[in-house]
């Protein structure tokens, strides 16, 4: 077994770009997959509110849907809104890792865990699900518009008006239906889901990567980076797909004349509505595209994210 390296300081600058740019990398790579997952989640509205806006075709399942989206939309609409996902991502996952990193070595830790040391799981859970949070509030005005953006070639392709057309014009439209409040539609979902998501995502992460250094003989380099990723992406789906559900059904339904949710108050009625018509297994609608999409998303972030650390000779995580 080996102990683990020497901790030291990072210069939190540099951690912000270089998660930024590992979070593009990541949206680049699995995108179509969170647009396939998006279409899903909102099957079945339509049906039981009598409402059109959200855009409700025939059921369909994870190959169906983007099988479709390439014959009905064509091949690149399975990025439609990748601009408003980088944005989100500069936010997001710049905030979300500085946030963790100042949390846990500054808040919590007296000093960054020692040679030798690993720190505890469940204090790296509450690190984890604050910083991820704490950094969707931030983002989700961006999240909003890029749920808005996905759902506009299902709704063209049914003949609906487009709702935006581009990411300045959704957020335009957004400040007009009701000023900066209206940024943050369905910020509470978001920042459930973000939590939980970051609560398996980076605790899984640290966690296993610790474990890994502390009770193996493998050095850090790529092989503990993928195996740790790949338990975290894991973990996310597992931990973030109902509130992900609940999110994307809040975030894209449609609203009145005073911004109000025509379908859902809040989360909890969405999640009462969803369960008690739908079933518990709504909840895991678009649970396999989640997966497939954390699983890849995680492994290209901190892979990208650690070999990019060290050739700015930054410490690893």
């Amino acid at each position: 077994m080996s102990a683990l390296p020497e901790r030291k300081e990072q210069d939190l600058f540099y951690v912000w770009i270089v998660a930024s740019v590992s979070g593009f990398n990541s949206e680049i790579v699995t995108y179509p997959l969170d647009l396939v997952k998006t279409r899903l989640q909102v099957q079945g509205e339509t049906a039981k509110s009598g409402k059109e806006a959200l855009g409700e075709g025939p059921q369909r399942g994870f190959v169906q849907t983007t099988v479709g989206v390439v014959r009905e939309e064509g091949f690149f609409k399975l990025w439609k809104g990748m601009s408003a996902a980088w944005l989100r991502q500069f936010l997001y996952s710049g905030v979300r890792i500085v946030s963790y990193k100042y949390i846990k070595n500054k808040l919590i830790a007296v000093n960054p865990p020692e040679k030798g040391s690993q720190f505890p799981i469940w204090k790296s859970a509450m690190c984890g699900a604050t910083a991820g949070g704490f950094a969707q509030w931030i983002a989700s005005p961006a999240d909003l518009v890029k749920v808005q953006l996905m759902m506009e070639g299902k709704r063209q392709m049914m003949g609906l008006p487009p709702r935006v057309n581009g990411i300045m014009d959704a957020f335009i439209k957004t400040w007009n239906s009701g000023g900066v409040r209206a940024l943050w539609k369905g910020a509470v979902p978001c920042v459930q889901r973000a939590a939980l998501v970051n609560l398996g995502d980076l605790t899984a992460y640290d966690s296993t990567k610790r474990a890994l250094l502390k009770h193996t003989s493998l050095p850090d380099a790529l092989l503990v980076h993928f195996l740790a990723s790949s338990v975290a992406g894991f973990f996310a789906a597992l931990l973030g797909t109902p509130a992900d559900v609940i999110k994307t059904r809040v975030m894209n339904q449609p609203f009145d004349e005073k911004g109000s949710g025509i379908l859902y108050k809040n989360s909890l009625e969405c999640l009462k509505k969803t369960v008690g018509e739908e079933g518990f297994a709504a909840l895991y609608k678009g649970f396999l595209p989640i997966y497939l999409r954390m699983a890849p998303w995680s492994v290209t972030f901190w892979i990208t994210f650690e070999q990019a650390m060290v050739m700015l000779g930054q410490d690893t995580w």
